[in-house]
């Protein structure tokens, strides 16, 4: 069964910095893509990031630029994303998902959330 369970979530400064975790389990990275969604208040959900461990993508959402690094760690199935330059405009929930193969628009498993909140 594919698991996703995120932590690192909080309330930081703008200009400040984050690193969520999303400990994987289930799979291995090698077999599937995983990456980050986000949700604010009243809009839609959005891709922040995926990583493809077994074509060696990754990709970010436009509105990243340069702040945000997604890595994997295989020994330990996690998957990270490093933020930094927090705006407040970042403040959502954020969301592990999971695909099988690739980097995708569509993905069948999500973890739970995590509430990142940047106040100005």
């Amino acid at each position: 069964e594919v698991q996703l369970v995120e932590s690192g979530g909080g309330l930081v400064q703008a200009g400040g910095s984050l690193r969520l975790s999303c400990a994987a389990s289930g799979f291995t990275f090698v077999d599937y893509a995983v990456g980050w969604f986000r949700q604010a208040p009243g809009k839609e959900r959005e891709g922040v990031s995926c990583i493809s461990d077994s074509d060696g993508t990754i990709v970010y959402g436009d509105f990243v630029k340069g702040r945000f690094t997604i890595s994997i760690d295989n020994a330990k199935n996690m998957v990270y994303l490093q933020m930094n330059s927090l705006k407040p405009e970042d403040t959502a929930v954020y969301y592990c998902v999971a695909e099988a193969a690739y980097c995708s628009d569509q993905y069948n498993y999500w973890g739970q959330g995590t509430q990142v909140t940047v106040s100005s």
